[in-house]
């Protein structure tokens, strides 16, 4: 099965018991790491997910997929929190953190520079916005590799 077939039906099965949680599904990864096939689900909800919230879902979530059997090859299930420099990844990502300090990185430089940190202005169709020294930048979101957000102290 494609790797992307995976996500998709490894999405399918979470959504309800993401629901159910009240949690929010940040975002779904399959790959090889080493000689292993990875499923990892990353998990949030208002005020950060706990250890046992990461239990429970893994708990729910391993039932599902026993049950469903969706992936032919040997894989370890990881369930995890997105962490304090969360990548942002859908449109409702861009909107709820408007106003953080992001770092963007892009897939080929821009003015000999592949690695932006600025104030998130947000999302304007494909383009994402981001302040920097006053600044208006705008990239298109096929150039950014990645969005995330800068851990502040």
């Amino acid at each position: 099965m494609a790797k992307g077939n995976t996500e998709k039906i490894a999405k399918k099965l979470a959504m309800p018991i993401i629901e159910q949680l009240n949690f929010e599904l940040v975002d779904i990864e399959y790959k090889k790491e080493g000689a292993n096939w990875v499923l990892r689900y990353y998990i949030d909800k208002p005020g950060g997910i706990s250890l046992d919230d990461c239990q429970i879902f893994s708990e729910k979530i391993s039932e599902a997929l026993d049950r469903e059997d969706p992936i032919a090859q040997r894989y370890y299930l990881e369930v995890s929190s997105p962490g304090l420099d969360r990548p942002l990844k859908k449109e409702s990502d861009f909107e709820r953190f408007k106003g953080r300090n992001v770092e963007l990185r892009l897939y080929r430089a821009i003015n000999n520079r592949k690695k932006y940190i600025g104030e998130l202005v947000g999302l304007q169709g494909n383009n994402i916005i981001i302040k920097v020294d006053n600044q208006m930048l705008e990239f298109n979101k096929k150039n950014v590799s990645i969005v995330r957000l800068v851990i502040e102290i």
